[in-house]
């Protein structure tokens, strides 16, 4: 016989919450719920938090197997604040005065630093003064893109078109550099004569899971992100999520592991209990899912929540991976914390991943978690890194097995051309694939950023905080505002200022039907449940 746990009586000024999942998304929604008051409980199905932020063992110590590059910190203090504690306290973030350093094959090498001037100076060592002239304009047009969009688009959880054009009607200079009729990779090919520059700024269509030459020119301004600071997290990036569950178990939150949830179930349109696969179920009106909102149209949450998020099943999905996390010897480059391995300017990769192809050779990203301004390695012992190369999601059609010896050959035997051996080379354990991120994010297609960024409006396609059912909020890289550890953070965000506006609404026509003997609901919670 199933159990049934009741938390809360179903009264509309209830002030308990289920969280559904423990990523950065799940963590921080858990947080700023508890500052506002509630009583929260967070389900994971895993058995530690973090979602995609994950390790792997090794002789060396636990090995990044997910995101390695944390910007934005700001966000995450913010996170800290609203219980009153500081971030500084609890996490050790170390600034890297390299953001990256990036290779080409014919032997250029260019870091790219934390300081504008040192970065126009390093661009000019590396391509002369127009390169540097070029790149000048370029960080101009990009910081401008970044400040007039980031109330208007990120900083709101209902980013609308009217919004968007009247930030360009206030601020008519940004749209030459918005290229609303270009894409990432031809904008870019237009301002830089230098075609590695081109090619190394076309890259971060790909951080959000996206092709430089679908995506929008827009998305240039991710390196306004990058440019502001990158930070490495001490003892490896599982300390973040762990740092942020000890703040919520602090304050009283409560953390159910190894939960998985078989269903959410509603009554009238409005959450009622979630069904967890013992058998076992939970009472709840309120519940922040930390997922990718796939999951839901794609009904493995129950038919309730089908209704959600229903784009998701038609969109492109975004870029899968293959990750190797592991600990060897390096032996014949000097290495950064951050490094990036490019193609020739002229490689089809991005072409094979579109046409759903692991490309036969393609720029690969290389963290060495144990190199930073305050890591000590000795010569010649074992170190621990994370390798990522692209990969297209899933498809419901039938396509190449990415087989380890595959895999293992696109990625150390290119960068054994560039001089880079590793001893001795990982095996198949230390090997992460699109059809193994599909198991451990159900219903995601192996995509580790939701829905494709291609086109100009798909930031304005993106799933929402508040859904069509009524106690029932989205958080997550796969919601707005996207992809990355301080995205999902902010939608953690997004969502407890969304479930605040829409009690406070309740409230309000709750108290008019007294005095009146109306029902007036509110226009926000009227028009809110037709938007996912």
């Amino acid at each position: 016989m199933s159990q049934q746990f009741r938390m809360n009586p179903t009264h509309p000024q209830a002030r308990q919450a289920v969280v559904i999942g423990a990523g950065i998304g799940g963590l921080c929604s858990a947080a700023r719920l508890c500052a506002a008051g509630f009583d929260v409980t967070v389900l994971e199905q895993h058995d530690s938090p973090g979602g995609k932020i994950r390790t792997l063992p090794s002789d060396s110590g636990p090995v990044d197997a997910g995101p390695t590059v944390l910007t934005l910190r700001h966000i995450f203090d913010d996170v800290f604040r609203t219980l009153s504690e500081r971030l500084d306290d609890h996490l050790d973030l170390i600034k890297l005065p390299v953001i990256a350093r990036h290779f080409w094959p014919d032997g250029s090498v260019l870091d790219l630093l934390d300081k504008p001037e040192t970065n126009r100076k390093a661009i000019a060592a590396f391509s002369g003064q127009k390169a540097q002239a070029e790149f000048r304009q370029f960080q101009k047009d990009t910081k401008a893109l970044f400040v007039a969009l980031d109330q208007p688009m990120m900083n709101t959880p209902e980013p609308t078109p009217i919004s968007l054009g009247a930030t360009i009607l206030r601020h008519p200079k940004l749209l030459p550099a918005m290229a609303p009729l270009r894409s990432l990779s031809s904008q870019l090919a237009h301002r830089f004569s230098d075609r590695r520059l081109a090619q190394l700024f076309s890259r971060y269509a790909t951080y959000v899971g996206g092709l430089p030459h679908q995506s929008p020119a827009l998305l240039s301004l991710i390196w306004q992100a990058e440019a502001a600071g990158v930070w490495c997290v001490q003892g490896g990036m599982q300390a973040l999520p762990k740092a942020l569950e000890a703040l919520c178990k602090r304050h009283g939150v409560q953390f159910r592991y190894n939960s998985a949830v078989a269903s959410i179930e509603c009554e009238d349109g409005q959450i009622s209990r979630i069904a967890l696969d013992d058998g076992t179920y939970i009472q709840t009106n309120l519940v922040i899912f930390n997922g990718d909102p796939r999951a839901l149209a794609a009904g493995a949450l129950g038919p309730d929540v089908a209704t959600v998020a229903p784009q998701t099943l038609t969109t492109d999905r975004s870029l899968s991976a293959v990750v190797w996390s592991f600990d060897a010897v390096p032996h014949g480059l000097d290495l950064s914390h951050h490094n990036v391995f490019f193609t020739n300017p002229d490689s089809q990769e991005f072409h094979e991943l579109q046409a759903g192809l692991f490309p036969r050779e393609q720029s690969i990203y290389i963290c060495a978690q144990d190199r930073g301004p305050q890591a000590r390695h000795e010569p010649g012992t074992p170190e621990r890194f994370e390798i990522i190369l692209n990969a297209p999601p899933l498809r419901p059609f039938p396509q190449p097995e990415m087989e380890f010896q595959t895999c293992q050959t696109r990625t150390f035997d290119v960068l054994r051309r560039f001089g880079l051996i590793f001893d001795p080379q990982p095996g198949p354990t230390a090997l992460t694939r699109p059809a193994d991120f599909e198991q451990l994010f159900p219903e995601s297609r192996g995509s580790l950023y939701g829905q494709s960024p291609h086109g100009l409006m798909a930031a304005l396609k993106r799933p929402r905080a508040r859904t069509p059912i009524k106690g029932l909020y989205l958080a997550g890289g796969g919601t707005h505002p996207g992809a990355g550890l301080p995205m999902a953070a902010l939608s953690a965000r997004h969502a407890v200022e969304t479930i605040l506006q829409d009690r406070i609404s309740t409230l309000a026509s709750r108290q008019t039907d007294m005095r009146g003997g109306m029902s007036t609901e509110s226009a926000r919670i009227r028009h809110g449940q037709s938007r996912s």
